[in-house]
């Protein structure tokens, strides 16, 4: 399954940059001017994961596939987005199309680069992020609950439009109708306040390690579960280096994973995400599966005519397919087992799947 993460914020608060670090890339133009960003920018990016070149060792495989996460650099919003300021409708809909949402904030003083606010306030441009992207989902709703365009709404989702525009009209917390709710519905009902949302407060070199004033005041309203503490500049000049200088560099600074690792890491964590693998001589890869999915499930990843003629899965766990170095070792010291379609698939697992075409 493919993963998109879209990158929002104000203006200037170092979107385009994250985005070059993240992607290891120059394709976003990073400017000291509010919405140098216009179009969305998209990069593509391996998941970094030792484990698939720990398989691909053992079973000498030809070529190595990560699965790839993408990461939209999406323009900034300001206060009156939802309305056409700043081309909000514009950039508000890009938000639509993707799976998690990465909020960054400002969390750094700085005379040499603007800021489209009289003060550095992390709580209140996320506040403002927020109520944007809550008036257009007001307005969305509003539109398809509207009698003559209800009839071509599915029963289920107007039940989550409705209850949503009660939240939204009585200032309740949308998040709780993730309870009530399937994740497959509402991420069809297309609203913008239920996307997943990492928070990622941008800091300068001096902050990355135990944070200042503003990364404390944003954790203490919003707290640490889906928070980052990350410097866009300082992930810019790491992906600079090479392989040494980069190790040597983080060492110095203190600094223990890349942001990349981070976000991926709170991307999975967020969406409920797992990894299994497909290892042999021709290829070893890496599938992304979402948490408890059942082996045929997992089997239809790679091709729907999986799914449907699934017969059984030959299962191994990670740690068992290291220690007896593959397949061959694993099946005669009993380490293999043929699971069937109630298979909860775990993260890790090496699968080989049987199938009727």
């Amino acid at each position: 399954m493919s993963l998109k993460c879209g990158i929002v914020g104000l203006p200037n608060v170092g979107k385009s940059t994250l985005f070059n670090a993240l992607t290891n890339s120059n394709k976003a133009q990073a400017a000291n001017f509010p919405f140098c960003t216009i179009d969305p920018n998209i990069g593509i990016v391996a998941v970094p994961d030792d484990r698939v070149d720990n398989l691909a060792k053992i079973s000498k495989s030809k070529k190595i596939i990560n699965t790839k996460i993408s990461f939209v650099d999406i323009a900034g919003l300001v206060k009156g987005a939802s309305k056409g300021e700043g081309l909000g409708n514009k950039f508000l809909s890009h938000i639509r199309e993707v799976d998690a949402v990465i909020h960054m904030m400002r969390c750094f003083d700085s005379n040499d680069i603007q800021n489209v606010n009289p003060s550095v306030d992390p709580v209140r441009d996320i506040e403002i992020i927020e109520t944007e992207m809550m008036l257009a989902d007001l307005e969305s709703i509003q539109k398809r609950l509207e009698k003559n365009n209800k009839k071509n709404v599915d029963e289920e989702i107007i039940n989550i439009l409705e209850n949503s525009l009660d939240c939204i009209n009585n200032g309740k917390d949308l998040s709780k109708l993730k309870s009530q709710f399937n994740e497959k519905l509402l991420n069809q009902s297309g609203l913008l306040s239920l996307k997943p949302k990492i928070f990622v407060c941008n800091v300068d070199e001096k902050s990355l390690k135990d944070g200042n004033d503003y990364t404390k005041k944003f954790i203490h309203r919003f707290g640490q579960d889906n928070t980052l503490i990350v410097s866009a500049d300082i992930e810019n000049q790491i992906n600079e280096l090479d392989s040494d200088e980069k190790r040597n560099y983080m060492e110095m600074i203190g600094l223990k994973n890349t942001g990349l690792s981070l976000l991926i890491k709170k991307a999975y964590n967020i969406l409920e995400l797992e990894t299994y693998f497909t290892s042999g001589p021709e290829e070893t890869r890496a599938w992304t599966i979402k948490k408890n999915c059942t082996a045929p499930e997992a089997a239809g990843v790679i091709h729907s005519d999986f799914e449907k003629g699934f017969i059984r899965a030959e299962t191994i766990s990670y740690q068992d397919f290291i220690i007896n170095k593959g397949w061959i070792n694993s099946k005669s010291n009993g380490k293999m087992r043929l699971e069937g379609k109630d298979y909860i698939v775990k993260d890790g697992d090496i699968l080989n799947f049987r199938f009727n075409t």
